[in-house]
């Protein structure tokens, strides 16, 4: 059954990825209202920009009787508290990546959702996306056939790294996991969701190396997944300028019969018989200025779609608690290998 109503969303969050769900709500997703923002030194702001009202603080928010479910685009140490004030307020809840630092922050989200009776959804953008889309394709259908090891590579300038921080001072505090959490997040999520297998053991090792007073700004890491899969993990934040072509987010995986090599914003290359064909480059655009572009929305804006499908049609969400849990998981267990020096089975217990 469908609710033919229009889900009213309230934006948690007013920085960059606040304008940006907030126009793939107004813009792009159909079945769904922009009610209120809060959160955020911009908060009054970007609500005068789409002409809608601006509360004080969450509580305020979460208050108003025309609000439905929330998008979190906030702090990534702040989305338990807030999840926990949402469900106990009746309200739906899509939380930004990472779900939160730690599993058991996952767990507690998710049970507060559960007991509330309200959907738990996880922003995963790299499966909204055309070109991972079609990668995706390339397994499901059998073109490499049974995958064997995969790479991937997320890496940026510290240039870069230096003006994020200044701009979002909260990275610097250690509860919030850092930005290996933030980036990694992405990487293990889509590596789940290609193979559909679940990772069983990693081994990591973490640093930082430049001055940023920021834990965990280069990591390597290696994910066995089930039926005995390999992958490699470079995550870094460090690169000395102009950075590597092409790394930014990048995914080479390996079958019996062939290979893809992907990165996201530039192009899908099959490797098969003696030769490689690129078989798909996005549109361009810029990232950073262009953030109200539809081709940067476009992965945005599915995500918000199917949470607001998943209210309407009185369903649980295709990327739910659990699916962000997991990706957590994983970055956790890189966390805690470094930590020990030792290889990290998986599942893991919520405390070390």
């Amino acid at each position: 059954m469908t609710d033919t109503k229009p889900v009213r969303l309230g934006m948690i969050g007013s920085g960059f990825m606040g304008l940006t769900y907030s126009e793939a709500i107004v813009s792009q997703v159909t079945g769904a209202e922009l009610a209120a923002v809060a959160g955020g030194r911009r908060a009054a702001a970007l609500a005068a920009d789409y002409d809608v009202p601006s509360e004080p603080d969450v509580d305020a928010l979460l208050a108003r009787t025309d609000v439905d479910g929330v998008v979190l685009a906030t702090p990534d140490q702040d989305r338990r508290e807030i999840t926990e004030k949402a469900a106990a307020a009746g309200k739906h809840v899509l939380a930004e990546k990472p779900m939160a630092p730690t599993i058991a922050d996952c767990d507690a989200m998710i049970a507060a959702c559960d007991s509330a009776g309200v959907n738990l959804a996880v922003v995963k953008t790299e499966r909204f996306r055309k070109i991972t889309m079609k990668a995706k394709a390339l397994i499901d259908e059998g073109v490499i056939g049974p995958i064997r090891m995969m790479r991937t590579v997320s890496a940026f300038p510290l240039s870069t790294t230096r003006e994020l921080f200044d701009d979002r001072q909260w990275m610097f505090d250690q509860a919030g996991g850092g930005l290996f959490m933030g980036m990694a997040s992405h990487n293990t999520d889509f590596l789940r969701w290609l193979t559909g297998r679940e990772a069983t053991r990693v081994f990591a090792q973490a640093t930082t190396f430049s001055d940023l007073a920021a834990p965990n700004l280069s990591v390597m890491a290696q994910i066995e997944f089930e039926e005995g899969i390999q992958a490699h993990m470079w995550i870094t934040a460090e690169l000395p300028s102009p950075s590597l072509p092409s790394s930014e987010v990048r995914f080479q995986v390996f079958g019996r019969d062939a290979m893809f090599d992907l990165e996201n914003f530039e192009f899908l290359e099959l490797g098969q018989g003696e030769s490689w064909e690129r078989i798909y480059e996005p549109e361009r655009f810029d990232y950073l200025k262009e953030p109200k572009s539809p081709i940067r929305l476009f992965p945005h804006t599915g995500v918000v779609q199917e949470f607001v499908d998943s209210i309407r049609e009185q369903r649980p969400p295709a990327v739910g608690g659990v699916e962000g849990r997991k990706a957590v998981e994983i970055c956790e267990a890189c966390l805690r290998s470094a930590q020990t020096g030792t290889a990290v089975d998986l599942p893991l217990s919520a405390s070390p």
